[in-house]
């Protein structure tokens, strides 16, 4: 039977969600603990690969497993085992063919900046003490959505197929001492979301113009694009799929 485990993770800790040699990583410590509840090996795929040091306020997980008994009780006994910062919400049964990684046609994802220092948010947001145009920054986030090729925001050497995705939302918005940059899209391509952030960052301290983003996009060239910013302060908070598909 195939189960789905939903999980959140504050990711300063973790060398990303993938596992890796040498190095602790978020799948590597859910499959350990469901392996060592369940007292058989558990392989864990997630619905998306997130960096290291970023975060998830919501991440799905499918795994296979005969029969897991009840589920309230093993997401309860997970999460004692579990570091405190990796959070187990709930696990169900789904469809025998349902994946946590295909199956789903939206992810969305959170940026938080500030602009006064606070050090309650040292490892959970991006410190900018420059004044930014956020008038110009949602401008040229605009512009993102008129595009699907987003090759010169992709990290090099990534064995994707295709660099096309397709954005359906990208703003910034002042919330209380944060200003958050939320932006969500069907996929997104390693580091897409942090060179993206990076680029619009320039055009918020006047380094470029708005329009600037429409060249960088056609250049297909990471080179033209912004620094990525740090990873600390981004956030997977949501990952949608079709209603019924789990």
């Amino acid at each position: 039977m195939r189960y789905f485990i939903q999980f959140a993770y504050f990711g300063k800790g973790y060398h990303g969600w993938q596992i890796q040699p040498n190095a602790i990583t978020v799948q590597q410590i859910l499959e350990e603990g469901l392996s060592m509840l369940l007292r058989s090996k558990v392989s864990v795929m997630g619905a998306g690969r997130t960096d290291t040091g970023v975060h998830a306020k919501e991440m799905y997980a499918h795994f296979d497993f005969l029969e897991i008994g009840d589920a309230m009780d093993l997401t309860h006994r997970l999460n004692k085992y579990l570091p405190s910062d990796i959070a187990v919400k709930s696990i169900f049964q789904v469809k025998d063919d349902a994946h946590a990684r295909f199956d789903a046609i939206q992810r969305t994802y959170e940026y938080w900046i500030l602009q006064e220092k606070n050090p309650f948010y040292i490892d959970a947001a991006y410190f900018i003490w420059q004044s930014l145009d956020i008038t110009a920054m949602n401008m040229a986030a605009k512009i993102l959505m008129e595009y699907e090729d987003f090759e010169c925001f992709s990290k090099s050497n990534t064995d994707v197929k295709t660099y096309r995705c397709k954005i359906e939302k990208a703003v910034w918005e002042k919330k209380d001492e944060k200003l958050i940059f939320t932006i969500k899209a069907d996929r997104f391509l390693r580091n897409m979301v942090r060179a993206i952030i990076g680029t619009l960052l320039e055009v918020g301290l006047h380094k470029i113009e708005p329009e600037t983003i429409r060249e960088i996009i056609k250049s297909k060239d990471r080179g033209k694009a912004g620094t990525s910013v740090p990873a600390k302060g981004l956030y997977l908070t949501k990952v949608l799929y079709p209603e019924n598909s789990i």
